[in-house]
């Protein structure tokens, strides 16, 4: 059995997906041209982009990363667990936060909250793709990859049930795939 046998639909080919991360990666140079950003993946979702990512940055940059997961029962105000905090202090750095996916916003609300009290220089949003339809807080996102449609969706790092990361294009998970 594939993992593409459990797929709806193929969003983006892997094509696709690095033409955006180019795309993604010209604009960061570009707006850090003078500036050395520091970027933070959000684990584990952003792995597979993070890695994408820095290869097409043209400016010197530094990578941490940090690994947060809900409480058991979600909170309205986005609480979360964080299970590896960063290595480094962010204070006086210019960062820019990277998320595979934004979803409801209540995960990366909570985590720009938290980041903000260590005081760095200015604070970004980076996201391959950005899901509003399931969005309970308006975040303001800098660099969007793509914007998608509210389904489900796994490969290029995004997983269900820690499966269909490895999939090398992002695509819609067959809904008798959600057990």
């Amino acid at each position: 059995m594939s993992l593409y046998d459990d797929l709806e639909a193929i969003l983006l080919d892997a094509d696709a997906i690095q033409a955006e991360v180019r795309r993604l990666g010209e604009r960061i140079s570009k707006d850090f041209a003078d500036r050395h950003p520091h970027l933070i993946g959000v684990l584990k979702g952003s792995s597979v982009f993070l890695s994408d990512l820095i290869r097409t940055l043209t400016v010197p940059v530094t990578v941490d990363y940090i690994w947060i997961s809900p409480y058991e029962t979600p909170t309205p105000s986005g609480v979360v667990r964080i299970r590896k905090d960063l290595d480094d202090p962010i204070e006086g750095r210019d960062v820019i936060v990277v998320e595979g996916i934004i979803d409801t916003g209540l995960t990366l609300s909570y985590l720009l909250r938290n980041f903000r009290t260590r005081n760095p220089a200015s604070l970004k949003v980076c996201a391959f793709v950005n899901k509003r339809a399931q969005r309970i807080i308006d975040l303001s996102v800098d660099y969007v990859g793509r914007e998608i449609p509210d389904k489900f969706v796994v490969g290029y790092g995004l997983d269900y049930r820690q499966r269909y990361r490895n999939l090398p294009v992002l695509g819609v998970l067959k809904p008798s795939a959600l057990d």
